[in-house]
């Protein structure tokens, strides 16, 4: 969602009409931190579309695939963790594609790989005079 775009948030009541839950359960899925509405600074609940799609999926687990309470919160603990990590290696994707950019670049101006013992890093190396003739 754009940074310039307002965030609809909706009352307990509404979340749980929309969901077609009971606010005593959306309490419930609160206090066992499967999903955290914002608060206000009166600390009301105020649930975000996000909120409102957790719950739709708490429920579809619950009622049509049969898991349990604590058997969903793994689901959402594990999903949530996969998304993060997904989210690490595409950022470590693009690094590395940086880098063979890079990397190829440096070859193609005589630059050369060099193994540098006990380091995963790898380095790519030009000689000096090189270096100094050929200023980047």
């Amino acid at each position: 969602m754009a940074a310039d775009t307002p965030q609809e948030y909706y009352v307990i009541s509404v979340a749980a009409e929309l969901t077609g839950m009971h606010a005593q359960t959306l309490r419930t899925y609160d206090r066992m931190g499967l999903v955290t509405p914002a608060r206000t600074s009166g600390g009301g609940r105020r649930y975000s579309r996000r909120d409102i799609t957790m719950l739709q999926r708490i429920q579809h687990l619950s009622q049509e695939e049969g898991v349990n309470l604590a058997g969903i919160k793994t689901i959402i603990e594990l999903t949530s963790q996969i998304e993060e990590l997904q989210s690490q290696l595409n950022h470590q994707k693009e690094q590395n594609d940086q880098l063979r950019q890079r990397l190829s670049a440096g070859s193609r101006r005589g630059g050369e790989l060099v193994h540098v013992p006990r380091s995963t890093a790898v380095v790519a190396w030009e000689p000096a005079y090189r270096r100094r003739r050929d200023p980047r």
